[in-house]
């Protein structure tokens, strides 16, 4: 999708359709992170810090429970 910067005061602004918003879940206030490598722009919304402790847990759990197999694999 090819779409154009806005003027928005002194600023300029990216007009994201609706779709992309439902898709993403994300609302007009929802926080949004930007990042970029230099040549590209990165909009994702902010994780959720009980999704992140979720993956940790979960992670921490696969990782006591195979570490035997990954240190093999690692060699």
């Amino acid at each position: 999708m090819i779409k154009n910067l806005v003027k928005h005061g002194n600023s300029w602004a990216i007009v994201i359709d609706r779709p992309i918003l439902d898709l993403l879940k994300i609302e007009p206030d929802s926080p949004v992170e930007l990042t970029t490598d230099g040549k590209s722009i990165r909009i994702a919304p902010v994780a959720d810090d009980a999704k992140k402790a979720k993956v940790r847990a979960a992670r921490a759990k696969i990782n006591s429970a195979h570490s035997k197999a990954f240190r093999k694999l690692a060699e």
